[in-house]
């Protein structure tokens, strides 16, 4: 009896034991269970082979699932803009103009709506925001960007993340570190001493790890200080996730991983696009011979599994069917953004706000009638979209509205240029071959003759073209010219991947590599008669067809501008540039493009009343046009809304807010990065030798005056700024202030102000700024009404990098609280001294 209840109880207890071991191994499929535990849980089950097919992306843009483990497949889309990689979304205005706001509550919408747009497409991981430093105008992703400053790059990429992932959707704070330039990026080591490096250059991306509580970091493509980010120890290891306590994963950007081994131990988390260098034979035969630990591939896998125990991702699908794709919310954000963004720098004589009352208006200019964005991996399709041109159109429901495009547009040189099949023929178009591949080889899928070569991202579906490849295919176009006269012609493509062009067997353009929406011109000198070969070669990888090819005289005429200028009671120019010249993977001119200068020269000769509407995503050279012109306004990259806006400031139904996030210099010798930008003696080292005297750091200190300062912009309306308060409490070396004053509406029109607060240390044992931005608040005043603001600040509003001490700190001493309208305008001023 006894040995029988004996047994039972054997029975049981081995039960017992086998259910708490199963509970145990499935600990990590416990919702309730701890985030930490869950992460051990699942880990643990991983084997050696899983978890290095872990660490590198596949698809592109996704993490592979493992499905005995129940981990899903996570998706990955490019940001900041717009979920890019989906097709259409809602197109918000570029991260610079979000900038220009000021508006830190704003800009958390603009991250929520984000993220629903992102669960929309069933995206967990959102590959923005981008907060590195605006040194110099020409940097080709400066509009994806925010600001000169660190302090307002900190607030606005704070605001973003949490918008965002308060949604469920991971941010990636990028291009860590120090990715100022897109010109050789690949291969320029952005040298910086280490107080810069901390003072400038890496706030904004430890307020987004211990503020923003970011999800992931992506690393730049260039070396910092000779060492690539992606196996930079002291960045990712030491300061990252050692210093700052980050706890999330870092990712490389697509194809900026140059060592595995070295990436490995450098603190690199994810390879993507795929695993070409941190791969699994490579990993796992340095693990085997002792070169690379196993234990630091587990730091990796942990990483990016508490991410995804921490969003909810393995318990809850990511995608959401019930909010819409054409996102209603979103483009009233991204309206909103445009309106608080764009920034009026002229209004000379008080030309604006426009009557309502006024007869007729020329609206003329390149970008007058089109979608304007920046181009590279950000660009994002709108469902539908506002031209400056229909937003001028709404607003101005009494005036008779001239357009003109002043210059010529690509769509209709394309339209007008002819060719021959062959020499000698009659037959008009190009010879085309089609390819099922991107190296143009094997038989065509397809041959044909293609009267014009205007191919965009929805040509698939026509039915002359029904069945060939969407993406990873390429073409070849053949045939002949004829130019009717004598003279230089201009050869001009437009495609996104790459293009190379022959003329008569020469090649005149190479740009055969994966790229986004890029132009090339060449210009030939050709008689008149003279049969000429032509041959277009172009292949499209991951990215839909887009081929566009035109050739033309390359004549200006006016005359049309002109005529519609000179009948106007004003004129609107719109110029800048565009997603093919401002874009991802090289840098832009300083100057205008394309003769732009010379047409708004011409129509304001011709009407002294002319108002330039600038598209960029910063400054661009002004002084051979500006004096001449009546207002500017700068409207960035204002969105899929933004001509609705630009409409709405035009006329006074939008009081015009926006505010420089960047100094605008007078010419590109005044930057202070002049002389320190380029790499003329082809070294790949770029040494920052500004140092903290960044932006308008080095205007007021160096006492140079820039076109425009930083945080300036015009209002229709004027304010008052008094009463300045500042009380301080210090226990210990911690001292904290608490600022206030008064901004009073003294104008005629409703409008928002941008209140901005500055330090200045009186007495500094190392060199320092004049002032510092250290806080600002956007306040909207009805006319004739005061609100008070407060400011709180810190220590870290007063202190510096103490490269001894290797940590930040003050001086005790007298310091200035400065407070004003713009870096060059301060209303208020009150000297404290700390102890």
């Amino acid at each position: 009896m006894i040995k029988s209840i004996s047994f039972k109880s054997g029975v049981l207890l081995l039960a017992a034991i086998s259910y708490a071991s199963s509970t145990y191994a499935q600990i990590y499929a416990n919702k309730k269970a701890p985030v930490e535990d869950r992460v051990k849980s699942l880990l643990s089950k991983m084997t050696l082979e899983e978890k290095l097919d872990y660490i590198g992306g596949y698809k592109g843009f996704y993490l592979r699932p493992i499905e005995r483990l129940g981990l899903p497949e996570i998706k990955l889309t490019d940001g900041p803009v717009g979920t890019h990689k989906d097709g259409k979304s809602v197109a918000y205005p570029a991260s610079i103009l979000s900038a220009a706001t000021w508006d830190t509550n704003l800009i958390k919408r603009l991250g929520k709506e984000l993220g629903r747009d992102s669960r929309a497409r069933g995206v967990h991981i959102l590959l923005a925001p981008g907060v590195n430093i605006v040194r110099a105008p020409m940097g080709g992703r400066n509009f994806e960007y925010f600001s000169e400053d660190p302090f307002l790059n900190s607030r606005v990429g704070v605001a973003y993340i949490q918008g965002l992932q308060e949604e469920r959707v991971v941010a990636t704070v990028k291009h860590y570190a120090a990715n100022n330039q897109e010109w050789d990026r690949n291969n320029v080591s952005s040298d910086i001493d280490e107080r810069t490096l901390h003072e400038i250059y890496l706030p904004a991306f430890k307020a987004a790890v211990q503020e923003g509580k970011t999800g992931s970091v992506m690393n730049s493509y260039n070396p910092v200080n000779g060492v690539y980010t992606t196996q930079n120890n002291y960045l990712n290891n030491e300061i990252l996730k050692g210093k700052w306590g980050f706890d999330g994963f870092i990712m490389s950007d697509w194809s900026s991983t140059y060592n595995g081994i070295e990436a490995a131990k450098g603190g690199l988390d994810l390879e993507m696009s795929r695993a070409v260098h941190m791969n699994k034979k490579d990993m796992g035969l340095a693990i085997k011979n002792g070169t690379l630990k196993e234990e630091v591939i587990d730091d990796k896998v942990r990483r990016i599994l508490r991410v995804i125990f921490r969003f909810g991702f393995y318990d809850n699908e990511q995608l959401d069917t019930t909010i819409p794709k054409d996102n209603p919310d979103g483009a009233k954000v991204s309206l909103d953004l445009a309106r608080g963004g764009v920034v009026l720098l002229k209004n000379e004589g008080n030309i604006l706000p426009l009557s309502k009352n006024i007869k007729k208006i020329a609206v003329i200019g390149p970008n007058s009638d089109v979608y304007m964005a920046g181009g590279g991996s950000s660009y994002t399709f709108p469902f539908h979209s506002v031209t400056t041109l229909a937003g001028i159109k709404k607003h101005s429901e009494n005036a008779e509205i001239i357009h003109s495009v002043g210059l010529p547009v690509l769509s209709d040189l394309v339209a007008k240029s002819v060719f021959y099949t062959e020499e000698g023929s009659a037959v008009c178009g190009l010879k085309a071959e089609y390819f099922n591949n991107i190296k143009l080889q094997g038989t065509p899928f397809k041959t044909g003759i293609d009267t014009i070569v205007s191919i965009n991202n929805g040509w698939h579906v026509a039915s002359d073209r029904r069945g060939f490849p969407f993406d990873h295919c390429s073409v070849r176009w053949t045939g002949i010219v004829k130019p009717q006269q004598s003279g230089k012609y201009k050869f001009t493509v437009r495609g996104f991947d790459g293009f190379r062009l022959y003329i008569d067997d020469k090649e005149v353009i190479n740009l055969w590599r994966e790229q986004g929406i890029t132009t090339k011109s060449v210009a030939l000198d050709l008689a008149a008669g003279k049969e000429h070969k032509v041959r277009l070669e172009y292949y499209a990888n991951s990215h839909p067809v887009d081929i566009s090819f035109a050739w033309h005289l390359d004549k200006l005429d006016f005359s049309e501008a002109v005529k519609a200028a000179s009948s106007a009671d004003v004129a609107i120019v719109c110029v800048g540039f565009n997603e093919s010249s401002e874009r991802e993977g090289n840098d832009r001119s300083f100057e205008l493009l394309d003769y732009q200068d010379s047409l708004i020269n011409v129509i304001t000769k011709i009407n002294p009343k002319t108002i330039v509407v600038l598209n960029a995503g910063g400054n661009v050279a002004m002084e051979k046009w500006l004096p001449k012109t009546a207002g500017l306004l700068h409207a960035w990259y204002p969105g899929q809304e933004g001509g609705d806006a630009i409409g709405e400031v035009l006329f006074g139904v939008t009081n015009p807010s926006g505010k420089l996030p960047v100094s605008f210099e007078k010419k590109w010798e005044d930057n202070p990065a002049f002389n320190n930008y380029y790499d003329p003696t082809n070294s790949k080292r770029v040494k920052y030798n500004e140092g903290v005297f960044v932006g308008y750091r080095y205007y007021d200190t160096k006492n140079v005056k820039p076109m425009f300062p930083f945080g300036f912009g015009l209002s229709y309306t004027t304010f008052k700024y008094s009463d300045l308060k500042v009380s301080v409490i210090q226990k210990g070396k911690s001292p904290q202030a608490t600022v206030t004053f008064n901004v009073s509406n003294t104008g005629n029109y409703d409008g928002a102000e941008v209140a901005q607060l500055y330090i200045r240390d009186v007495v500094s044992p190392v060199p320092r700024p004049l002032k510092e931005l250290k806080g600002f608040s956007k306040v909207f005043l009805k006319k004739g009404e005061t609100k008070t603001i407060t400011i709180e600040l810190d220590e870290s509003a007063f202190a510096y990098y103490k490269t001894n001490l290797k940590k930040f700190g003050y001086d005790p001493g007298a310091f200035e609280i400065l407070v004003g309208s713009s870096s060059a305008n301060i209303n208020l001023k009150k000297a404290i001294v700390l102890k």
